[in-house]
């Protein structure tokens, strides 16, 4: 069984707004969502700045009795796959319950909670931890609180592989919907995880951006002056069925899911393998999985990290992949307004990998002020731009070296 998957609907809960419409907006605008740290008192870090979602209140997605006893990741999931099957219009009974599946990706989990629940565990004995601990801190209670509100009874499974998890999240329920192991999947990235040992940890490993006195103008991918990432938080997530499902509905359809590929670096814990090697064997795999040749690639949804070696590396990988056509490809990393959310980047850029497809519109890559002499692709500086696309790639790559990526098209007949 190899059956056709397309995306039918998407939600998201990103720095850029609460819901597709706001985010999309802001996005095509060139907005920033980065501002100072407002979660905790960062004076004492060297970094003071992040994307944090703004204006959320999980009572409006949540019953009242979860609220407290639900992290923000898995507030925003919920979120998020709320408007995500308002937007499809698919309902989940007794007759395909056991069909539809949920499958996340999540970095790092409820780290704030654990953090909490270690200064209580030294101050007041290991008694007054809070029972809810364990299901507030564990990765895959994301999709299992989206399974138990919404009634998915398929496939339930959360990947942890740093900051290509949403990315793996969507590949692996396409994966699973074409094998016919579930008719339809619920998936994406989710995170929330600014907190003090997180921009202390990735502080110490001289991968944020310090340039706290302009925070919009932190994240910069490709450009000259870039000198880290900002980590971010929020939702992703889509909807996917199979397209014979989706016809006999009548269901609005964003984009086809296409090719998935993946692979390993097998180079280095954090920094990525020279030339891009490892990113370009993954999104050969992604193409060859597609059956789409390299020159048919109208958009690439990049990685960009705005970090020196990453956002170098991803050039090179292109240029590997696309050869002569490498320059003429519109690139963009919307990291440069929704910061970075770590095992949630895959899911929110899928979605605007998808919506790209459907609108024909190309987020820019904004903060694009001094170009680089090594990274000299076509970056959509600055301003979105209007095109036809066909055929797009997102790419996502992790730490430990795990690379992911999309293709995602146009349905055709």
């Amino acid at each position: 069984m190899d059956r056709r998957v397309v995306i039918t609907g998407v939600g998201l809960v990103t720095p850029l707004g609460v819901g597709v419409e706001e985010t999309w907006a802001a996005l095509c605008a060139g907005k920033s969502g980065i501002a100072e740290i407002t979660k905790f008192d960062a004076s004492k870090h060297d970094t003071k700045i992040a994307a944090e979602v703004k204006g959320f209140d999980p009572k409006d997605f949540l019953p009242k009795k979860e609220v407290k006893r639900t992290q923000d990741f898995i507030a925003y999931a919920v979120a998020a796959t709320r408007m995500a099957m308002d937007d499809s219009g698919f309902t989940i009974d007794d007759s395909n319950a056991l069909k539809v599946g949920v499958l996340t990706g999540c970095g790092l989990g409820g780290l704030g909670m654990i953090e909490e629940s270690t200064k209580t565990l030294d101050k007041k004995g290991p008694k007054r931890v809070s029972p809810f601990l364990v299901p507030m801190m564990l990765g895959n209670m994301a999709p299992g609180m989206i399974s138990i509100v919404f009634g998915a009874k398929g496939p339930n499974l959360s990947v942890a592989t740093a900051c290509a998890a949403g990315t793996h999240a969507v590949g692996e329920a396409f994966q699973l919907i074409k094998s016919g192991a579930a008719d339809a999947m619920i998936t994406g990235g989710v995170e929330s995880v600014i907190t003090p040992l997180c921009v202390a940890g990735f502080n110490s490993m001289k991968a944020l951006s310090t340039r706290n006195h302009e925070p919009e103008k932190a994240s910069r991918p490709f450009e000259r002056d870039r000198d880290g990432f900002v980590v971010g938080e929020g939702a992703g997530i889509l909807l996917l069925e199979t397209l014979e499902g989706a016809q006999e509905r009548g269901a609005k359809i964003y984009a086809e899911v296409c090719g998935y590929g993946m692979s390993g670096d097998g180079h280095h814990i954090a920094a990525p393998a020279p030339n891009g090697e490892g990113a370009a064997r993954c999104m050969k795999a992604a193409l060859k999985d597609a059956d789409i040749t390299y020159d048919k690639v109208d958009y690439i949804n990049a990685h960009g990290t705005s970090t020196p070696l990453n956002d170098l590396y991803e050039t090179q990988a292109i240029k590997s992949v696309f050869k002569e056509t490498a320059g003429s490809v519109p690139i963009s990393s919307t990291k440069s307004m929704t910061g970075h959310l770590l095992g949630a980047a895959g899911g929110i850029e899928a979605v605007f990998t998808a919506l790209t497809v459907h609108q024909s519109v190309i987020p820019p890559t904004i903060n694009f002020e001094n170009p680089s002499k090594e990274c000299d692709l076509d970056y959509v500086p600055n301003v979105a731009r209007e095109k036809n696309v066909d055929i797009a790639m997102s790419n996502s790559f992790g730490f430990g070296g795990t690379n992911a990526s999309l293709v995602l098209g146009k349905v055709s007949q």
